[in-house]
């Protein structure tokens, strides 16, 4: 069993923002995937997806987006072969193609099982991401045997969905945009929709990512806010990543859909055979959603009011509010003529290797900034692990930077000053 100092568990943006950092500090390391570099960006993700984030924010350590369109926001395919640049730049030392069967603790080290070889690390990093087994909703258990169930992580395209329509479950950023497609390809389109929140794609001139960067709400911390487990189960941003000349053009949510004859109805409550049913919570769940966005948007001109950014083609245009009409309680979905339920509901965290006592009762890995309670294990990637924008692209460089500090036994807040180490080299 050869030895070996860190053991990585993932090659996406993450794991490889740790295994950038373990170079520069000369630390032995392997990092396993059971796939390629950026696997889920090739087998999870559908053909039109977009990032969610402009280019600007595709940071990692010693390494940023240097092309010329750094307000567009990157496919999924041009995503990866940005990874598999990242990770060329410094020799990376993936291993493809190796599954891990188990990760348990030998004494003071940790044995790491794969179908291809076994290690033992003083120190295992899991960058495996947020994701995990597709959600299914227990309200649709009593769903028909006739009616196709798929997920989001299943989709690809429009053709590959059986003919008829679709009742899309979830309207954050996946189902909205997913709901957006098929509409657009003539399909008859139902959105269950729940809690969800809003935002323009631009506001007074500048992406609302720049305004959520600049007002210090994405590197707010876990620490800062009232109940953590609730904001880590916080929605998606229902956006798309796409520009255009024309506000419509950029901005996707429930107006939009409905302006394609998208049917919206309130969050899924039961299921039995061919008919489902629908909460009355449409209306509070939309104005939830406004009533944040607009508070939000308040923040912004307030900074702009006390910070001096004035610009006379700032205009503080803010989206229309959605008018709900018709939602339905119930839906037949064979005299609808749907035949497809297609899950946009988030995912649970499974680790069925993970032969460590440091997962909660929802999968989740218990951690405070990424050091678990097993000594020498860590996490990188998960939502709100310690800032808000943790589980996002931009965001794992932080919690990487104080992953590899206390691994390397540094001081974590002399090496928090260190993490922005992402100029200076060509993507």
């Amino acid at each position: 069993m050869p030895a070996i100092d860190t053991v990585v568990i993932g090659a996406g943006h993450a794991g490889l923002a740790v295994s950038r950092l373990l170079t520069l500090e000369g630390r032995d390391h392997v990092v396993l995937d059971r796939g390629r570099v950026a696997e889920s960006w090739r087998t999870a993700r559908w053909d039109s997806l977009h990032l969610l984030t402009p280019n600007w924010m595709a940071r990692l350590p010693e390494w940023s987006h240097t092309g010329p369109d750094a307000d567009g926001f990157m496919s999924a395919s041009q995503f990866v072969r940005y990874l598999e640049r990242y990770a060329a730049s410094f020799s990376a030392p993936v291993l493809s193609g190796v599954r891990v069967e188990e990760v348990s603790a030998v004494g003071d080290r940790y044995r790491v099982v794969t179908d291809r070889a076994t290690w033992l690390a003083r120190h295992v990093v899991i960058a495996t991401g947020p994701g995990g087994q597709p959600r299914i909703p227990a309200a649709l258990e009593g769903l028909g045997a006739d009616v196709h169930l798929t997920t989001s992580a299943d989709y690809r395209n429009t053709r590959q969905v059986a003919e008829g329509g679709v009742l899309v479950v979830g309207a954050s950023a996946s189902g909205v945009q997913i709901a957006d497609e098929l509409a657009a390809a003539g399909r008859e389109v139902v959105v269950a929709v729940g809690r969800h929140n809003r935002m323009p794609r631009e506001y007074r001139g500048m992406d609302i990512y720049w305004w959520l960067e600049r007002t210090g709400r994405t590197a707010r911390t876990i620490d800062e806010v009232r109940d953590a487990d609730e904001a880590r189960r916080e929605p998606s941003l229902q956006l798309i990543g796409r520009r255009g000349h024309h506000t419509q053009s950029r901005n996707l949510d429930l107006r939009t859909l409905q302006a394609r004859g998208v049917l919206l109805a309130g969050h899924l409550v039961g299921a039995e055979g061919e008919r489902v049913s629908f909460a009355d919570d449409l209306v509070d769940s939309v104005s939830g959603a406004d009533n944040r966005m607009h508070r939000f948007l308040d923040t912004v001109d307030r900074h702009i009011d006390q910070s001096g950014l004035t610009r006379e083609v700032w205009a503080a245009e803010r989206p229309k509010t959605v008018a709900v009409h018709g939602a339905p309680s119930t839906l037949d979905l064979a005299a609808a003529g749907i035949r497809t339920v297609l899950l946009a509901t988030g995912y649970q965290q499974s680790h069925p290797w993970l032969q460590l006592p440091i997962t909660a009762a929802d999968g989740s890995i218990r951690q405070q900034r990424g050091r678990t309670e097993a000594p020498g294990v860590y996490v990188v990637g998960q939502r709100f692990q310690h800032r808000r924008n943790s589980g996002m692209v931009d965001g794992a460089r932080h919690d990487a930077a104080m992953v590899v500090a206390d691994l390397v036994g540094a001081d974590r807040a002399a090496v928090a000053a260190k993490d922005e180490r992402c100029e200076g080299k060509a993507s």
